[in-house]
Order: structure tokens, then sequence, then C-alpha cells
């Protein structure tokens, strides 16, 4: 071999190692393309063993998946969208498509349009669309065909089911549970393979329980009262304390008030008297006098419009809607339960 022929085999080696890496790349890719577009279709012929086990639960299992994936397509906006189908209600899910076809066929996910198109193998046919940046996962497709094949049950939304006492579920380890939530988090755990951890020490206890009912971290004497309690109720009585303080209707209604947007000023520069402080004064109230759900609004009523129909009279420019809905002055409550609450939301009123 020349010196030539030596420097242009040398010089060949790296251009070979290149073409067989881009080779090997590009294989990769294709066969990676291949199983991701294959991945509904073995979802779609999977058995279902563990799903046909558990009995599916529309507002825990399905209704998040129809409305992260599905409904802004198929939702209430699908009129102005020109789809017919839409999904956000039971009629409309089971309604005639036409030429026989129906999205859901409750009991026969076989027959079921919803199902065939999830795990269709054609990008043009599967749903949700390529082109929507949305797409069901293997275990999202099962749910969907094991609900359907149970029936298809639909559920109201869960804030307008009645709770219900469940029963509790079986565990191999019966001596961990000490109340009836402890089974609950055991099932869970031996679910997944898993044990429970070790009992927290006394220290971290007092700190886990101020902080989920109080907001704010025991005091070093607050421990320490604890730590010195060695009576078989302690951490009953520590709990009892903490629902008593006033902390605690604070800690517990800031989600409700986050729920209503509730702000104690308008923002930056447009800042002026705002009176919503006496509605949040009232939601910690109720929370700290333990009063029921279903009794406090209903019970509350004359007192919650004489205090509104008071606060809109200071305001500088009252709204005659608000103020034609409230009852007038003489229909205030004299001497009725619901003065309590008028005294308890008034008790910083400026005179």
């Amino acid at each position: 071999m020349t010196t030539a022929d030596g420097n242009s085999a040398m010089s060949d080696k790296p251009r070979l190692r290149f073409i067989l890496k881009f080779s090997a790349l590009l294989i990769s890719c294709v066969l990676s393309g291949q199983a991701l577009r294959r991945e509904p279709v073995q979802a779609a012929r999977s058995t279902q063993d563990s799903s046909s086990r558990t009995r599916i639960d529309f507002n825990r299992d399905i209704r998040p998946i129809l409305s992260d994936k599905c409904l802004a397509c198929h939702g209430p906006d699908a009129p102005n969208k020109r789809i017919k189908l839409r999904l956000d209600s039971e009629a409309s899910a089971l309604a005639d498509l036409g030429r026989g076809r129906r999205a859901i066929v409750p009991g026969h996910p076989e027959q079921s349009e919803l199902v065939r198109r999830i795990t269709a193998s054609d990008d043009g046919m599967r749903m949700p669309p390529v082109d929507s940046g949305r797409s069901l996962t293997g275990r999202e497709i099962e749910l969907l065909q094991a609900w359907i094949k149970q029936g298809a049950p639909w559920q109201q939304h869960w804030s307008f089911i009645p709770p219900r006492r469940s029963e509790l579920p079986r565990v191999k380890n019966q001596d961990w549970p000490r109340n009836g939530i402890d089974y609950f988090v055991l099932e869970r755990l031996e679910h997944e393979g898993l044990t429970p951890a070790p009992e927290a020490d006394r220290a971290t206890l007092v700190r886990r329980v101020s902080l989920d009912l109080t907001g704010l971290p025991p005091t070093p004497a607050e421990v320490d009262a604890f730590l010195s309690d060695q009576s078989p109720n302690a951490y009953e009585k520590l709990v009892d304390r903490l629902l008593g303080s006033p902390r605690y209707g604070e800690r517990m209604a800031f989600r409700w008030l986050d729920a209503a947007r509730y702000a104690d000023t308008n923002g930056y520069q447009i800042d002026g008297e705002r009176q919503m402080w006496r509605w949040r004064d009232w939601v910690i109230e109720a929370f700290n006098r333990n009063l029921p759900f279903d009794g406090s609004p209903s019970s509350n009523w004359p007192a919650t419009c004489c205090l509104a129909r008071r606060s809109i009279k200071r305001s500088p420019r009252p709204s005659t809607a608000i103020t034609a809905s409230m009852p007038k002055a003489a229909s205030c409550p004299k001497s009725t339960q619901s003065n309590t609450w008028l005294t308890a939301w008034t008790r910083h009123q400026p005179s």
C-alpha cells in the first residue's frame, strides 16, 4: 500500500463511522415512532383484568380525562365549532350520531365510536387530533374502555352528591390501623407494594398538627408541654386545644376566601374603602363555632341582609341592584339568634 492509499483509507474511517451512527439513529427514530403509534392499539387490545376487578368511578377516573382531553372541542362550545358530539352530559354522550353510530354504547366498548377513535392507529382518525397537542395515555384509554364495559355509569358533579359512608377496605396488616381512615391509607399502600413509615417522634407530631390546624408552628412552650404530657390521650388533648384556637378558623377559612377571590384591597392605584372584611370574619367565625354547612347560611340570612344594608348605606356609591334585594331596615331582627352573628360581625364596625 502506498502512502497516498494509506492516507485515503485513514480519511475514510471517520466518514464511515459517521454514516453508521447516523443510520443507527435513523432506525431508532423510525422504530420509536411505530411503537408510539401502536400504543393506543395495544391498550385497546388489553384484557383490562385490573380495571374489571375495580369499579370505575366516573367523577374520580373519567371526568378528569374528558375535561382535560375532550371538552375543549366536545364541551359546551361544541355548537359554535359545528361539532355534533358533546361529552359534557350523559344525554349528549349517549345520543345517536346518525347511521347507527353512538359515541358510547353502555356495556359494549367494541360498538362505541369513542373507543374506535381513541384507539385508531391512523393519525387522521385518532382522537384527540394530533394537532390539538393532546393525547391519551395507555392507562387513560384502558379506564375509558373499562368504564364503558361496566355500563358507562354517569354521575353528577361530586358537590351535588350527598356523602355516604364507605365500607372499610380489606387490608393484610390488621394490626396497623387505629381508625377508619387508616384502612384506606393502608389499602393504597399495600396496593402500591409499600409499607407504612414508622411513627414520627412527638416533637414532629406537635409541629405537624399545629401547622395543619392553625397554619402556625408551635411555640417552644407548647412543644415542651406536649412532650411532658405522658397521658394516653395527650395527642387528643393537643388536637382539641388547637381546634379551640381562633387561629383554627383563620386556617380553614383561607381556602374559602381564595375560592371567592377575596382580597382586602382593590389594587394599587384604585384602592378605596371595602366592606368585604365582614364576610371574611363571618367565615372565620363559622368555622370557630363549628356551625353546620346546611344550617348557618339560611338561619342567619336576616343578619346577613341587615349587615349588608348597613354597609351599603355607608358606601359612597351603593348599588341599587344590591339594595333592592335586601330586606327593609324594619325587618331586621331585634332579638333573634341571628343577632349573635350580627354582634360578632359588627364588633369592629366604626361608629
